[in-house]
């Protein structure tokens, strides 16, 4: 049965903000919430940049029954892999085992500031890698890999382990993503414009590369961005933290300020024509339903922009409750 979750966006509001709507949508019956972690926004004048764990942590605190995911964590290049196993171990405890790890292959914005972002085959090779610390220090057994070619690590284990087993989901937008999740994490994560590629090109691979590794079939865990606005100016105040998200080399770029600069030049209408808008949630019911029949998601968040943040989670909660009473 699919839970319904709330996408919490550290690139669109400030961590003290997310915290009040994540406890905003555990109230209007969410759940589960997704928390974005970004070290730096898509444009540098406007947006935010919170620590994600610590988000996370206090939302921990301040929540009782919603299932918490990250959405993502890179575990690549500013976060150790192993710090990143203590630090989803130490959210499981805190929040009294509610807690999912949600990690991905990295973005330019968040990783190039501190280093080297190395092209997709060395990234998805240091994740296959990092999955085999990750997956075993959160069941709590000691790893050791003195000869890792990126994370060598002596004997040790978590002792502060999870209270529970913490699933890991891999991010993926592609195939071959798509397939190390099947083959090595618990579920696969992804963003969804088209249910039809998203199922062909993510969720059906990492199913049958499950399949054919001998597992049980991957979790699916998905989000779908919209814009809630009655007016393409209303639109436009919305995506005003968003607006370097679709612009071109967005992926390996390391500067708000030249994203914001290419999205100005884009323009308004190239803007707007990026993203999905409603002017109320129940026209998002057709989508969802499609993607919900397609591809049988374990969870799907809506990710919508807006000028009011906790308006829009109240407004979309009748939705979600349709989306219920389909099934």
């Amino acid at each position: 049965m699919t839970r319904f979750g709330w996408f919490l966006g550290h690139e669109e509001w400030q961590p003290e903000s997310l915290v009040t709507q994540a406890c905003r949508a555990e109230q209007a019956g969410f759940d589960a919430i997704l928390v974005s972690d970004h070290l730096q926004p898509w444009v540098d004048d406007a947006g935010a940049a919170g620590y994600g764990w610590a988000t996370l942590g206090a939302i921990a605190a301040s929540t009782r029954r919603a299932t918490l995911v990250s959405a993502v964590a890179c575990p690549l290049f500013r976060q150790h892999p192993v710090l990143v196993a203590q630090a989803a171990a130490t959210l499981d405890r805190l929040s009294g085992g509610r807690f999912e790890l949600g990690v991905g292959t990295g973005e330019g914005i968040n990783e190039a500031p501190l280093g080297r972002f190395p092209g997709y085959p060395e990234r998805l090779a240091r994740m296959t890698e990092a999955l085999g610390l990750l997956r075993p220090l959160l069941a709590g057994e000691t790893v050791r890999q003195p000869d890792g070619a990126y994370y060598p690590v002596s004997s040790m284990r978590l002792h502060s382990p999870p209270l529970t087993r913490v699933p890991v989901h891999l991010a993926a937008a592609g195939p071959r993503s798509a397939a190390t999740a099947g083959r090595l994490a618990d579920g696969v994560l992804s963003s969804v414009k088209d249910p039809e590629r998203t199922g062909r090109e993510v969720v059906d691979v990492a199913r049958a590369a499950a399949a054919a590794a001998g597992r049980t079939p991957p979790r699916v865990v998905l989000t779908s961005f919209v814009v809630l606005a009655d007016s393409d100016d209303e639109a436009m105040r919305a995506l005003r933290p968003w607006r370097g998200l679709r612009t071109p080399g967005r992926l390996v770029a390391s500067s708000p300020t030249r994203l914001r600069q290419r999205a100005d030049r884009l323009g308004r209408e190239r803007i707007l024509a990026g993203y999905r808008r409603v002017a109320e949630p129940r026209q998002l019911f057709d989508f969802c339903a499609r993607l919900l029949d397609r591809l049988r998601p374990d969870v799907l968040a809506l990710q919508v922009a807006a000028t009011d943040g906790t308006a829009a989670i109240d407004r979309c909660a009748e939705l979600v409750d349709r989306l219920r009473q389909r099934r």
